[in-house]
């Protein structure tokens, strides 16, 4: 049976899937340091759930590579998905940007996401990094989506009006569920889009233009929201590959 890593920082949601996998039998590992013991290195099936900052470093000492999406992918998504401008530059083009935009790093969380202008962004990190720049738009709606093989497996709304959901436990309604399904496998079936095996896809509507991709993130690491976790469990045992 696989085993659930855990690492030391306790949430909701590693404890939601601790829980779900207590349910379908799993062993759970959860490290007491953000070092991997020697006798858990040779765990027969790990399966893990990461923080950015040391996830890369954590898959290793299993012999795993994380699987992530290209930083370019956003950009290179087909128009009709995006609903949107979207540029990749670095961090250091973006400082000269004259009118708000919204900026973010492509993977990881390196700073803020929010609309800067570029004066505004902040100061002390690599200014060869890269960043997404995309037009301010207001998202009505977001939805998370767990993705197997192209497959969409778990599904919750996580933003309103950019208001987190977790107060009102993450409902909405079936017919908002369904439409957000229909929209993800019209993206999920077109060949023109890559994806990782494993993946996490958010999707919006944003005002006055409709249905849109928000973005794509690696699995391993993200929010469940309300997402079935025992269902986000299969996808992270896709998650990463062996090195």
């Amino acid at each position: 049976m696989p085993t659930l890593i855990l690492t030391p920082r306790f949430t909701e949601d590693s404890q939601a899937l601790w829980r779900a996998a207590g349910r379908l039998g799993w062993g759970v590992e959860r490290l007491a340091t953000w070092r991997v013991p020697d006798g858990l290195c040779h765990v027969v099936e790990p399966v893990l759930y990461l923080e950015a900052l040391f996830g890369p470093t954590l898959a290793a000492a299993f012999g795993l590579k994380l699987l992530e999406p290209s930083v370019e992918w956003l950009p290179l998504l087909p128009a009709e998905y995006r609903q949107r401008d979207i540029s990749l530059t670095t961090l250091r083009e973006a400082r000269c940007l004259t009118k708000p935009m919204f900026v973010k790093p492509p993977n990881d969380k390196s700073f803020p996401a929010r609309v800067y202008k570029g004066s505004e962004l902040p100061e002390g990190y690599d200014d060869e990094s890269p960043a997404l720049v995309a037009e301010v738009v207001a998202w009505e709606k977001e939805f998370r989506c767990f993705v197997l093989d192209r497959v969409p497996r778990a599904i919750s709304v996580y933003l309103r009006g950019g208001e987190l959901q977790r107060a009102n436990d993450f409902r909405a309604t079936g017919e908002e569920l369904a439409d957000a399904e229909g929209f993800i496998r019209r993206v999920l079936a077109d060949p023109r889009v890559e994806f990782p095996q494993a993946v996490v896809l958010d999707v919006g509507v944003i005002a006055g233009r409709g249905w849109a991709v928000v973005e794509q993130n690696a699995a391993w690491g993200s929010g469940i929201y309300g997402c079935d976790p025992c269902e986000v469990l299969e996808v992270l045992r896709h998650a990463a590959v062996a090195i």
